[in-house]
């Protein structure tokens, strides 16, 4: 019994078959904590009034620390697996006499799905899902109500919206100086360091950047980014509300976050391939 008393009285597996309405309920009220804390970041982000002289040092600073200071890690990191991943294609391809396709698969597996991705699940380890005691005072626990005093809309301004725009912003830089960077190295693989491949080049890829599928890719990209963004956030003000609660083995919001991501990207490729 005292081991019992000890593990995570949230999950399904320790409650009885009374409770698991209640659980459910307190579940589904914490999904709409986080919709409602997104909804709030992403109006006043795109608000005039939130980009005061401080609020734009704040963001500025923000972006500095997650985007500027791992660019340049992230994107060598990216280079030498995209190499290795591209390379095993480039020569399976050969070996099939399937040439022709590859680089149109180079293009369609890493840039179009795991760059994004990989991106998103970056950010999140580094910044997002960092917990401390200190992370979970940042933003005012009053932030789920649904009325917020001037003093916490003001704080949720100068404090909250930062890191969220930072975050979001993050993702979609990686994502993007990732795939120009997979770009030129799939170029460099199947035609070498020759300019004869340029307009075959621009063709194939042409091809698979289709007008549908490039507004795909960005929303996809954003969607990622805002998810990033806003799911720990979310994570930290129920946290902070449920002090009572024992820690779980799982970092908080991460699940969620994971579950979050892996339905935008199966909502992607659902869209484009079926």
């Amino acid at each position: 019994m005292r081991y019992h008393a000890h593990m995570p009285q949230h999950s399904f597996l320790y409650m009885k078959p009374g409770e698991w309405a209640a659980a459910a309920a307190r579940s589904i009220m914490s999904w709409w904590a986080m919709i409602y804390l997104g909804a709030i970041a992403i109006v006043m982000a795109f608000s005039p009034s939130t980009y005061i002289h401080q609020n734009r040092i704040t963001i500025s600073r923000c972006i500095h620390a997650s985007t500027w200071q791992v660019l340049p890690w992230f994107a060598l990191l990216s280079a030498l697996v995209c190499q290795v991943v591209i390379r095993i294609v480039v020569v399976t391809a050969l070996s099939y006499g399937l040439s022709q396709y590859a680089l149109e698969m180079v293009v369609r597996v890493l840039v179009l799905e795991l760059i994004p991705l990989s991106a998103a699940l970056f950010v999140a380890l580094r910044s997002g899902l960092a917990f401390n005691a200190g992370a979970m005072t940042l933003v005012p626990a009053q932030v789920v109500s649904p009325r917020l005093s001037a003093a916490s809309v003001t704080r949720v301004r100068s404090e909250l919206v930062p890191q969220v725009i930072a975050a979001a912003f993050a993702v979609f830089t990686l994502a993007m100086v990732s795939s120009v960077i997979v770009l030129l190295l799939a170029y460099i693989n199947v035609y070498g360091l020759s300019p004869w491949g340029v307009v075959d080049y621009t063709r194939t890829v042409g091809r698979v950047f289709e007008p549908v599928v490039t507004i795909g890719f960005i929303l996809k990209t954003v969607l990622f980014g805002m998810a990033v963004a806003v799911i720990p956030m979310a994570a930290i003000l129920e946290a902070s509300r449920q002090a009572r609660q024992l820690p779980s083995t799982v970092q908080p919001g991460a699940l969620r976050l994971l579950v979050v991501l892996l339905l935008i990207e199966a909502g992607s490729l659902a869209i484009k391939y079926i």
